[in-house]
């Protein structure tokens, strides 16, 4: 064998060669008495030659060898042939599984169905969900937690449904399919390996090799190994390894991250002295940051490298077990078989029971082979499901010791067992496995058990108890399915389970009991958390065993008994002191003494609760007549806790327990919350009706009056200070709530003949009584079921209207109006405000509905039988004296003796005791009648009636005087209904309808009134402008608000016919205006003037790529500041432009200067305000809107021009060709500077056609120039502040033109005209950009200017073009127009005196440039559109026009410059005139802003805008017709435009060009259905990663990109600084910002820089109208277009940055999210 391994190591060999190498190896194994010594004798050899023994293998050599060396051989053995034909052979013969069986991922999103899930743990993987039929369903969606698997195909998990299109139950087997020499083969191996990867997955440090596995040499190489702990962070082990064992940050860094991910890492390799050095080192040094020392060990190189291929071998096992079901059963058959002397678990037993034990890597390994092998085969499940609950009570135990978290322990597997209901059976049948969980509980919770034998948690450690919790969940997976048939076995080993529960129980039965405390507040707070973390686990469990008792009548009585014998054992030391005789009226009541406010009470009584509970079961079932001796239960013990427990909380509620601390205050908060209330404060309701069902009436409440310690009170006693008399009446109240529960709570299933759905619908009328109300919200306030349902969908629709939300907000649901008639003010489940509020809004909803305020107590549903007996409450002796001593005390209008809620809370008992009257009356004849509540009512001289009569009068009870009102005419109603008086009876409904007529007659005639008046007004109003129109034409407007521009127009008088052009000689009057504002921070106003102090806009500057052609590249910028690139030529892809926009308010330049010291200085103090606003970059919050800001603009009035009358003249001279040649010699003579200026021909002559002195403005208004366009330069070019750099005034100009096209981009979008569609911030803060951009000459150089100005020219006059100016198809032209427009006025500077441009001058500059301009962009659009489209389109009319002739000629000289000769296409006509459109719309925004002529009312629309366009901005109708009228200038610049080199390119499709109109930028299109995106998210394969750890797939929304954030993998470098991936995407992608959408969250991430963000609702709703942050609902999603368009609108606008802002200013931010790591 050894010649053959050698040959084989030292000689590369084909994959047959190499199978015919092993097969003597082969025969060798397969023909020795032990194959197992043969095999091991291999692995000896072969692994520690593969693994550890080197000191540096790559992952890929290491891999290569293994599956040449290890798996090669190993499957040949299994196969007994080649492994690749053996499985040929084998997939022929085999069919698919029908259980999916995937493991999930930890964040997968998983999917259950809630129509046909068995319950909750039932799911679907992604690929199942898609296939399957619950697509279609009501299904949930969450994030998994891992180590759970898909449960298609399992016909258990499912009412219908149960498989996918893929794991088809028809296409599936169950068959071993294979050949028996294979299975006896399969077995041998698997039994050899399994055992060699059990006893070293379970190795311990101190344990040597066995004699197979010892080497012939034993090396001294070993290695230190650290383990993963949860007591030492990150940090802690990295400073511990950089100090123990010489490494550096970055590879302490990787250590800890891969201890963290697989549990144990080998930090050193060495000798055993070495290594033991640096395990004391290790140890000391995390010593003195934790007590408890990381876990290290020593291990032998040999060990490690079979520990290494261990780990391997779980992967493996996995693929070969996946070939075939046979393989998958003789390993299962292998890893459960017991030793032949059973004294040794099976091996998975061994692995389960070394679990705790073991570090990460190696539990996944087991875990996964438990999934993929016993998991998978039903009657294996069996097997391994006993083997699981026989060590139940140990796994448990090493889980609670364990620091690991539960999705990796053993026990997570629990809910793939006790969740399957056959499984759950026979383990409660054959291993009482309720009573193994229940018993493991109670040993776990020993050591909290006081004297008494109950819990008392004080000083209980929390993460243990947590841990203890969690085994509650395997009792709720046990009941989760009751069974539908009992057997006597079941009945036995589950009444034995339910025994052992109420041992559970008792121990909780009042536990940590409470006394008031008197005198001083309570010292220390008691513990109180951990016994409601067991109630709220309880909560399901005690409501599962009442199910599974309910279904079986035997079950349920002796449960019931057992229940009941066990209560008495608890109440046995109820009382410590004898019962005594309590008297009032003639009633006597024997019972013990004793007072909640003094004596010690606990709110938990579990037992009793269960107790009411299974009674109610026996009473709707029937089972209740089968009950031994029903007389011998005390009634009265068995209201005595529960009726303590509502005494407490009432005492509470009256603040008698103050001096006990907020604990208290808590615990009650609970016991009455929607979470716990179902099994404790209702099952007390219950309780107290079944004992007033059972009891005498009068001892009942006799007993209710002494416990609420108000028996002497209503026995007259007076003699109370203040303070007690305020503590009765506060008592009073709440003990007359309680009888009104009592008496009208009946929508208990049992207690009146109702359904669950008839619960749920009245809860949720109730709730929606006070408010309407979100999905989730009402979904909060309703109990959940163990399946986590409420039944709320299948009620809502009966009880509620939908509304839809908007753009935001969410859906609300209304109450319907026939519903409200259900309406009960004291509703049980109402907290102290939301009764409040209910009662407010219905009073209020009346009072609208023209009905008075009475809120009547609606009828309820008859008691059942054994319940009926209740309402003798309401009719006897104690309840009409207790009604009566009440109004009386009102009656007589002492204030301190009575409150409004006494006589609210009397007055609605009285109600319900008149109309159950009232109903027996009309079911029943007078004779069968005993309830006599209105005859007792008008008794005695002091009758409940009379004083009904009197308190009517009252002053201080205005507001009950509408129920007095309807208490009176209901005792008419039946006094008339017992004297049988049916023609009174009809009087006096016909009287009450008639008032309620009435008031409905005034309510709508009071409406019809104010309608009318307000029509009258309206009718006025428009009569008075109409006929004082004049008056209110030229009245100046003199108010101003929130500081935006007020106009005041000086005279309007002179007929106004002047035509609207924008420029040229023909430029229309801009309109005197005179702008008064005021300054939002001191309230003064002040006219906006040149001279004037200065006024200042709030203005944001920000790198913007919402126009932007290429996508993920921005060019970057030259430092030279040549001028050859941008800023001062814009590329036509626009990549990046600066935006500048404003929210519109003003303030005085010092106004804000002080106000942005003082955010400076208060700023520096706060915490985290970094994160809201960047000091250091100029940024401030708007004092008044709060929008984000980082600069202002100075406001400066538009020039009014003076024309001369030679205008005309001037023009006729200076043609285009003449003005080029005049503006070409001014800019060769201001070249030459060392030669005579004076001998250049027309020098000056462009000075000859006007000239006038520059405007002058204040010294404030300059500064502010300088500042803001310091901020321009600074963030456009993310470069350091220089005032003097020559790019400022480009950056202006670039902002300018970039803004314009921004918010031309967002009119169009929008469907919107081009002027009267923007608001007032955006036309004010244009209109001051532009301004400002055109006062760059004031502070620049002219010098800078005009180079700027003869380098930006040279693209349209290429002859005194530099070098590298660019060409046509390279230049941005809006950008250009703005640049020359606004530079211009420099040309005309001179040595001694600074002139400007006079009126007439700029008209003719702007004209030429525009007109100059115009045509080099319909020839960039000409040539963009050059070869797309070669087919012939004729006009629609058949002949040709004048236009197009224009066209086709332009079209022929381009084709003969460009030697590209084609026919003219009316497709080219088209294009063009649609391609120059958005620049014609830009420019008439531009011009409008700087010489403020009005425009057409053309385009006030939105249609037919070209046309006039043109005529604005004085160009020809026929735009073609430029290049005729400017013939002779512009030949041989076409010539010259068209040869350039770059066009060529361009035409040869080398260089990329844009096509006009450019695209307009939107949001990438997002699927409808969430889920699709869910499912790509599942598919995304993180590019720098292959492991499975969880990802966070992030969606760009700008272009698409799938991004994997926050995770180390996609870290990158970012100007020196390690960045995540979006971070660095948003810095190509979008210019810095980001708007990203986190799938598996389902939330918008905004983002802004490095170091600010904010999250923001993704726009998909579900269908209820609310979002889903993290799927924490789960509910189906689907986009909302109007979100996502706002979302659009957010991104164009430019208000990201101003949104995270104003998010993060009203989150109080304690600790800063580190945003760049994202």
């Amino acid at each position: 064998m050894n010649v053959v391994m050698s040959h084989w190591a030292e000689t590369g060999v084909s994959h047959c060669k190499t199978v015919m190498l092993f097969s003597v190896i082969l025969q060798e194994w397969l023909e020795a008495a032990d194959s197992r010594a043969e095999l091991f004798r291999y692995l000896k050899e072969q692994v520690p030659q593969i693994f550890c023994l080197k000191k540096e293998s790559s992952p890929q050599e290491e891999e290569e060898l293994m599956q040449s060396r290890l798996f090669l051989p190993l499957e040949c053995f299994l196969f007994g042939e080649d492994p690749q034909e053996g499985l040929e052979k084998l997939k022929q013969g085999s069919t698919s599984s029908q259980l999916c069986g995937r493991v999930f991922k930890e964040g997968e999103t998983v999917y259950s169905c809630r129509d046909c899930a068995i319950d909750p743990t039932c799911v679907l993987c992604m690929d199942c969900f898609q296939d399957s039929v619950h697509k279609g369903h009501r299904y949930k969606m969450h994030a998994s937690s891992g180590g759970g698997f898909c449960d298609c195909g399992d016909i258990e998990a499912w009412k219908i449904g149960p498989c996918c299109s893929k794991h088809d139950p028809g296409a599936a087997t169950d068959e071993c399919g294979l050949e028996p020499e294979i299975y006896g083969r399969a077995e041998r191996l698997f039994r050899i390996l399994l055992h060699y990867v059990t006893d070293f997955l379970v190795w311990e440090e101190n344990l040597e090799l066995s004699a197979e596995l010892q080497p012939r040499t034993k090396d001294n190489a070993y290695y230190c190994v650290l383990y993963n702990d949860e007591h030492h962070s990150y940090d802690h082990v990295i400073y511990t390894l950089q100090r123990s064992v010489n490494c550096d940050q970055a590879e302490a860094q990787t250590h800890t991250a891969l201890i963290d991910k697989e549990g144990r890492r080998a930090v050193k390799r060495g000798t055993l002295r070495s290594c033991q050095q640096a395990r004391d080192l290790i140890r000391s040094n995390s010593e003195h940051i934790s007590l408890q020392p990381l876990r290290v060990e020593i291990l032998h190189a040999a060990v490690m490298a079979h520990q290494t291929f261990v780990l391997r071998l779980g992967p493996w096992f996995q693929k070969v077990i996946s070939y075939s079901v046979g393989f998958r059963q003789a390993f299962c058959q292998v890893a459960l078989e017991t030793n032949a002397d059973g004294d040794q678990p099976c091996l998975i037993s061994r692995l389960m029971l070394n679990d705790g034990r073991m570090y990460k890597g190696a539990r996944k390994i087991v875990h996964e082979l438990v999934f993929c092998s016993m998991l998978m085969e039903t009657e294996f499940k069996k097997l391994f499901a006993i083997e699981f609950t026989k060590y139940y009570k140990q796994l448990q135990k090493d889980f609670i010791i364990d620091d690991h978290e539960r999705s990796i322990s053993i026990t997570a597997l629990s809910v793939q067992i006790f969740t399957v209901p056959t499984l759950a059976r026979q383990l409660i049948e054959e291993g009482n496995v309720i009573k193994v969980i229940v018993g493991t509980v109670m040993e776990l919770l020993r050591e909290h058990l006081d004297n008494n034998n109950r819990f008392f948690f004080l000083g209980y450690n929390s993460d243990k108890f947590s841990r203890i919790q969690i085994i509650f969940h395997d009792l709720r997976y046990i009941l989760i399915s009751k069974p539908s048939v009992w057997t006597e076995e079941l009945r036995r080993e589950f009444l034995e389970g339910f025994k052992v529960f109420l041992g559970l129980l008792k121990c909780m039965q009042g536990m940590e009991e409470v006394k008031r405390q008197f005198g001083q507040h309570i010292a220390v707070e008691p513990e109180w958390e951990a016994g409601f973390s067991l109630q709220i686990q309880l909560r399901h469990i005690l409501a599962m065993f009442q199910d599974w008792c309910s279904s079986d009548d035997e079950i349920l009585l002796l449960a019931f008994e057992e229940c009941h014998k066990v209560l008495m054992q608890c109440n046995n030391q109820s009382f410590h002191r004898e019962a005594t005789n309590y008297y009032m009226l003639k009633h006597i009541l024997h019972v013990c003494p004793y007072k909640v406010s003094q004596e010690p009470v606990s709110i938990h009584l579990p037992i009793s609760r269960l107790l009411a509970g299974l009674y109610v079961l026996l009473c709707r079932t029937g089972a209740v007549e089968r009950l031994d001796d029903p007389e011998r239960f005390d009634h009265t013990l068995l209201a005595e806790h529960p009726l303590r427990c509502v005494v407490l909380a009432a005492q509470v509620s009256a603040e008698m327990w103050r001096r006990n601390g907020l604990s208290l205050v808590s615990q009650v908060y609970y016991y009455q919350d929607v979470k716990c209330r179902d099994e404790m404060y209702d099952k007390d309701i219950l309780m107290l009706q079944i004992a007033a069902s059972k009891m005498d009436p009068n001892h009942f409440l006799m007993l209710v009056l002494l416990r609420f310690e108000l028996f002497d009170y209503f026995k007259g006693s007076m003699n109370k200070d203040q303070d007690e008399l305020i503590q009765w009446n506060r008592l009073t109240e709440e003990m007359l709530y309680l009888l009104i529960v009592i008496i009208g709570e009946r929508y208990v299933p049992g207690i009146s003949h109702v359904t669950k759905e008839d619960v749920t619908m009245r809860e949720v009328i109730h709730l929606l009584c006070i408010e309407p109300m979100a999905h989730s919200s009402l979904v909060k306030g309703l109990p959940e079921n163990e399946s986590h349902e409420t039944g709320l969908e299948t009620v809502i629709t009966k009880v509620a209207t939908f509304k839809k939300p908007g753009v935001s907000g969410h859906g609300l649901y209304g109450v319907k109006k026939e519903r409200l008639v259900d309406f009960n003010p004291f509703f049980y489940h109402y907290s102290r405000s939301q009764h409040s509020k209910a009662e407010e809004s219905q009073k209020k909803r009346r009072t609208h509905e023209g009905h008075d305020k009475a809120l009547c107590p609606p009828v309820p549903p008859a008691f059942c039988p054994a319940f009926s007996s209740i309402v003798r409450l309401l009719s006897c002796d104690i309840i009409i004296h207790i009604l009566r001593h009440t109004l009386q005390r009102a009656a007589e209008d002492r204030a301190t003796h009575w409150t409004e809620a006494m006589i609210q809370r009397a007055l609605h008992l009285i109600g319900q005791a008149l109309l159950e009257e009232k109903t027996q009356l009309e079911e029943s004849t007078m004779e069968e009648v005993a309830f006599d509540f209105s005859l007792k009512a008008r008794k005695h001289g002091k009758s409940v009636f009379l004083l009904l009569s009197k308190i009517k009068a009252v002053p201080s009870l205005e507001a009950q005087k509408d129920m007095v009102k309807w208490v009176l005419q209901m005792f008419e109603i039946v006094k008339c209904l017992r004297e049988k008086s049916v023609t009174d009876l009809l009087l006096f409904q016909s009287v009450q309808d008639k008032e309620k007529a009435e008031r409905k007659r005034k309510a709508e005639a009071a409406k019809l009134h104010r309608q009318k008046i307000m029509a009258q007004m309206s009718t006025m109003q428009k009569n008075f402008i109409e006929s004082n129109k004049m008056l209110y034409d030229n009245m100046p407007e003199t108010g101003t608000q929130g500081g935006e521009p007020v106009v005041t127009t000086e005279s309007c008088a002179m007929e106004h016919r002047e035509l609207c052009v924008a420029i040229g000689p023909h430029r229309g009057s801009s309109p005197a205006e005179r702008e008064v504002l005021t300054c939002i921070l001191c309230q003064e106003e002040q006219e906006v003037a040149a001279q004037a102090p200065a006024m200042v806009l709030t203005a944001c500057v920000q790198r913007s790529t919402v126009l932007t052609q290429c996508r993920g590249r921005i060019p970057t910028n030259r430092a030279d500041g040549t001028g050859t690139s941008y800023p001062l030529f814009m590329p036509p892809e626009l990549a990046v432009g600066t935006h500048t926009g404003s929210c519109g308010h003003v303030m005085h330049a010092t106004c804000w200067q002080k106000y942005f010291e003082a955010v400076q200085n208060m700023t520096r103090n706060r915490l985290h305000a970094e994160l809201i606003i960047d000091l250091e970059n100029g940024e401030y919050l708007c004092p008044l809107c709060k929008s984000l800001c980082n600069t202002v603009v100075p406001l400066i009035p538009i020039f009014l021009p003076v024309y001369s009358e030679n205008a005309e003249i001037i023009g006729q001279h200076l043609t285009l060709p003449r003005w080029i040649q005049i503006i070409s010699a001014r800019i060769k003579g201001l070249k030459s500077v060392a030669q005579d200026n004076e001998g250049q021909p027309d020098f000056r002559s462009i000075l000859s056609y006007g000239v006038q002195e520059p405007r002058k403005f204040s010294d404030s208004i300059v500064e502010m120039l300088v500042v803001c366009a310091t901020t321009v330069h600074r963030v456009g070019l993310q470069t350091a502040p220089n005032e003097q750099c020559p790019r400022v005034p480009l950056m202006a100009w670039n902002t300018c033109a970039f803004t314009i096209q921004a918010i031309e981009n967002i009119l169009q979008e929008g469907g919107k005209s081009l002027f009267g569609s923007l608001q007032n911030r955006q036309l004010a803060g244009l209109k001051a950009i532009v301004q400002f951009s055109a006062a760059q000459r004031i502070k620049s150089s002219q010098a800078v200017i005009q180079r700027h100005f003869n380098d930006m020219l040279g693209v349209l006059l290429p002859v005194i073009g530099r070098k590298n100016t660019p060409s046509l198809p390279e230049v941005d032209f809006f950008h250009l127009l703005v640049g020359l427009v606004l530079s211009i006025p420099a040309l005309y500077q001179e040595e001694a005196v600074d002139l400007q441009p006079s009126a007439v001058s700029s008209a003719y500059n702007h004209l030429h440039i525009l007109h100059l301009v115009t045509m080099a962009q319909m020839l960039q659009v000409l040539l963009s559109s050059t070869g797309t489209n070669h087919n012939t389109i004729h006009p629609v009319a058949g002949e040709e026009t004048e236009e197009s002739r224009a066209a086709a000629e332009l079209y022929t000289t381009v084709s003969q410059h460009t030697e590209r000769y084609t026919c003219f296409s009316w497709s080219y006509y088209l294009k063009v005139k649609r391609g120059i459109e958005p620049f014609l719309r830009c420019a008439a925004l531009f011009f409008n802003c700087l010489t403020g002529v009005q425009p057409p009312e053309e385009l006030f629309s939105t249609a037919g805008q070209m046309e006039a366009l043109c005529s604005y901005l004085a160009l020809p109708s026929n735009v073609f017709q430029l290049f005729q009228e400017h013939r002779e200038a512009v030949t041989p610049l076409l010539k010259r435009w068209c040869g350039s080199p770059a066009v060529t390119k361009a035409l040869k499709g080398k260089n990329p060009t844009v096509r006009y109109p450019r695209r307009r930028n939107r949001l990438i299109d997002l699927p409808e259905d969430y889920s699709a995106l869910l499912n790509q998210a599942s598919h995304f394969q993180c590019p720098n990663s292959t492991d499975d750890d969880r990802k966070h797939p992030t969606l760009c929304l700008f272009c698409g990109a799938m991004l994997c954030s926050q995770s180390s993998c996609c870290l990158s470098q970012l100007d020196g600084e390690d960045v995540g991936a979006c971070t660095a995407h948003a810095a190509t992608c979008g210019a810095g910002v980001g708007m990203f959408l986190r799938i598996r969250e389902c939330e918008i991430v905004l983002m802004a820089s490095r170091t600010r963000g904010s999250t923001y609702p993704a726009p998909y709703l579900d269908d209820y109208g609310e979002t889903d942050p993290h799927l924490g609902r789960g509910n189906p999603l689907h986009i909302c277009p109007e979100r996502y368009r706002k979302l659009n609108q957010l991104w164009q606008q430019h208000c990201i940055l101003e949104e995270i802002a104003r998010s993060l200013e009203v989150v109080n931010v304690m600790f800063a999210f580190e945003w760049q790591m994202l």
